[in-house]
């Protein structure tokens, strides 16, 4: 049985304990792991300690307290691949690469008060709805008008994120153009149609808004691009030029891939239960894909 006797090293902090340390039967050997009379066990104990690399325990062979399990810290080199970073070197930058201020109001030598015009808001875009010299964009998931505020929070929140020196953005929506009228308040029906009030930019669904572009990547530019978008008055979305040709595929996929031979396209062609009574020319051009100034999801 070993004495209870301290270390005489000066780096061991234990103190002598007063039971032996070692199991029944055996004797303390100095050096030997899990053993505190040890100096050099217990200096090595002290310094893993230290570094946290290990822990105090009770070795089964042995029967001692000592130290059982090293929880070492290894450091090893492995094969590592990294995605190879794309190459800009066909993106040029325009001499004024941020979005141009837009007139509020129209010159026109003299303008003209018009109708409603409800059809510049329904159904899809038939032009400026793909990506031409930028990689992403905010496109319009919807009808509705853009009004001369809307275009300065879009000129000024993309044009205080991005980069000059390689972004650029343009618009692809013209400045307000069409005239919207007001009555003044507490003035009597009739009189005739009202002065113009403001201007306004009509949209229709799958619009490019807004075209970005330059050496960066979707994941630089998507925050402050969804924060133009939740601003519009109507629902839109900020896309690359991949996520939008994938918005198209889906369409396409879905009439490929549909099971229900009864489309609303072969029900108003076939005229089935005389439908095509409550049916209106707009609902026959476009097969009920768009009701008023919204797409019908999932309509086939």
């Amino acid at each position: 049985m070993g004495e209870a006797r301290g270390c005489p090293s000066s780096l061991c902090p234990l103190e002598p304990q007063a039971e032996p340390l070692c199991g029944p039967g055996r004797v303390c050997v100095p050096g030997e792991v899990g053993c505190r009379c040890g100096c050099d066990t217990a200096a090595m104990a002290v310094l893993l300690r230290r570094l946290g690399l290990a822990r105090l325990g009770i070795n089964n062979n042995s029967g001692c307290r000592g130290l059982y399990q090293i929880d070492a810290k290894v450091l090893s080199a492995g094969l590592k691949t990294y995605e190879i970073p794309p190459r800009y070197d066909d993106v040029i930058i325009p001499e004024k690469p941020k979005l141009k201020f837009l007139n509020k109001v129209p010159n026109y030598k003299k303008p003209r008060r018009w109708m409603k015009r409800l059809g510049d808001i329904r159904g899809p875009a038939t032009r400026a709805n793909t990506l031409t010299r930028g990689e992403y964009g905010i496109v319009a998931l919807g009808g509705g008008y853009l009004h001369w505020g809307h275009f300065e929070m879009m000129r000024l929140t993309i044009n205080r994120q991005m980069d000059p020196k390689t972004m650029f953005a343009r618009w692809r929506v013209n400045a307000p153009y069409k005239p919207i009228t007001r009555k003044g308040l507490g003035q009597r029906m009739g009189g005739g149609k009202g002065a113009i009030d403001h201007y306004v930019t009509p949209v229709k669904y799958g619009r490019i808004i807004v075209e970005f572009g330059g050496r960066c990547a979707f994941e630089e530019v998507e925050p402050f691009l969804s924060q133009v978008a939740k601003k519009l008055p109507f629902p839109a979305k900020a896309v690359s030029k991949k996520t939008l040709e994938e918005m198209l595929k889906e369409d396409e996929q879905k009439a490929r891939n549909n099971q229900n031979p009864w489309t609303f396209e072969r029900i108003a062609t076939m005229n089935m239960l005389g439908i095509r009574k409550v049916l209106s020319p707009f609902d026959l051009k476009y097969h009920g894909k768009f009701f008023g100034k919204s797409r019908v999801p999932n309509r086939v």
